[in-house]
């Protein structure tokens, strides 16, 4: 089954508020097997809203409809699904009744405007909203399933999960959809893609692979649709040691694992412990590994040398080396993670130090120039990355490539 998810109201479209409601029900209805055709934003105009309404027939099954259902008077919605359908107004004693429950608990009275809500289209079914008091309203007309439901997202998803979602599964109980999601660092998305095209183009036609490129990383996620899950759970797995075995050295985990989670349970599992040197970074790299609880467990700490005489008064970088090959340097960024190591006497060492932009750069060292260096115990590697332009990106990409080279020095052992 189609459905197309129609969100309506002029703050959407000012950019005054961020739509999430449609990217949760997209993901929602993907699970159970309804594929979202189109999603739009219309104003507060009825005539908009109508057009939007009929267009998406010729589209979709289904039509999921948020926003304009509040009290006031610019919340049209259900006035214009009346003149939609050639239908009026009636009263619902049973949203009314929540209404007035809801009201009391907080020691206040129902006026007109509250009254008003409990109104519905004559040829719904109410949908009881147990967070809020507008109340969804569900119609199926010439074969086709609509369902209105308040904006505010915690109002929608409480309708969605307590009635809309369970009851189109029972409309499409005998389609299974599964997702795996594949994280990869270090490779391009054209790279990537050039890597795996032979695997790709021998996919199943029920398996669908989709590019979700991000700063500094890609995520593949593959979609089986089938009817018998058992058969497309193997499926899936077979594809995805096929695919693990091209690309591994690439892969750092699945579905919503982070780089700094990853490294975590490594250092935590042998037992080592983690200290780091940060020029360009400036706190990053410590903020990624410290935003993953427990991490006081193998992290020591950070020393941030923005400036040559922190490098050299607290890191102990060597004056005449400073001098000779620039703090952006593989002599300068090894010196960086050997010293921290001893400094705060720990097992394994990260540093970092470059030209985040936009001032900086000199004609051998370009802007996103960054040495990165990792340590585990007695081993040490360095790379050399030209990021870009972007200074905030480069700071991203430069803590996230820090972690990923720990990882890969720790489970090569």
């Amino acid at each position: 089954m189609f459905c197309e998810i129609i969100t309506i109201g002029d703050e959407l479209l000012i950019g005054q508020v961020v739509d999430t409601n449609s990217a949760w029900m997209a993901e929602q209805l993907n699970l159970i097997g309804v594929r979202v055709k189109q999603i739009s934003s219309v104003s507060d105009e009825r005539q908009h809203i109508k057009n939007a309404i009929k267009e998406a027939e010729g589209r979709a099954d289904i039509i999921l409809m948020t926003g304009g259902l509040g009290p006031t008077n610019d919340d049209i919605t259900k006035e214009t699904l009346c003149e939609y359908f050639g239908t009026s107004l009636v009263f619902d004693d049973a949203s009314f009744n929540h209404i007035n429950e809801l009201f009391s608990k907080r020691g206040l009275a129902v006026n007109e405007l509250n009254h008003k809500q409990a109104e519905v289209p004559a040829n719904c079914i109410p949908i009881a909203n147990k967070s809020g008091t507008a109340p969804g309203m569900w119609f199926e007309e010439n074969g086709k399933i609509y369902v209105s439901m308040p904006g505010v997202p915690f109002e929608m998803k409480d309708i969605m999960t307590s009635f809309v979602l369970p009851k189109l599964k029972e409309r499409v109980k005998n389609v299974c959809v599964l997702h795996r999601t594949i994280l990869t660092q270090g490779i391009g998305e054209s790279f990537l893609a050039e890597k795996i095209a032979d695997w790709e183009n021998k996919l199943p036609p029920n398996i669908k692979l989709a590019y979700l490129p991000d700063i500094g990383r890609v995520r593949l996620r593959l979609t089986a649709v089938g009817n018998v899950e058992h058969e497309l759970k193997q499926l899936l797995k077979s594809n995805l040691n096929v695919l693990h075995e091209l690309i591994c050295h690439y892969i750092y985990g699945y579905e919503t694992d982070t780089l700094q989670e990853v490294v975590q349970k490594l250092m935590l599992e042998k037992k080592l412990s983690l200290a780091t040197a940060e020029s360009c970074t400036g706190g990053y790299l410590s903020h990624l590994i410290t935003s993953v609880p427990g991490s006081s467990a193998y992290y020591r700490g950070s020393i941030i040398a923005y400036s040559y005489d922190v490098k050299e008064q607290v890191l102990l970088v060597p004056h005449d080396m400073l001098l000779k090959y620039g703090a952006v340097s593989e002599e300068v960024v090894l010196e960086m993670a050997k010293n921290v190591k001893t400094l705060l006497s720990s097992d394994c060492s990260i540093s970092i130090s470059g030209i985040a932009g936009p001032g900086g750069a000199t004609p051998d060292k370009p802007i996103g120039t960054v040495w990165i260096a990792a340590s585990f115990k007695e081993q040490y590697f360095s790379k050399k990355f030209l990021f870009g332009n972007r200074r905030d990106h480069n700071i991203i990409r430069a803590g996230q490539e820090g972690l990923n080279m720990l990882r890969k020095l720790l489970i090569r052992g």
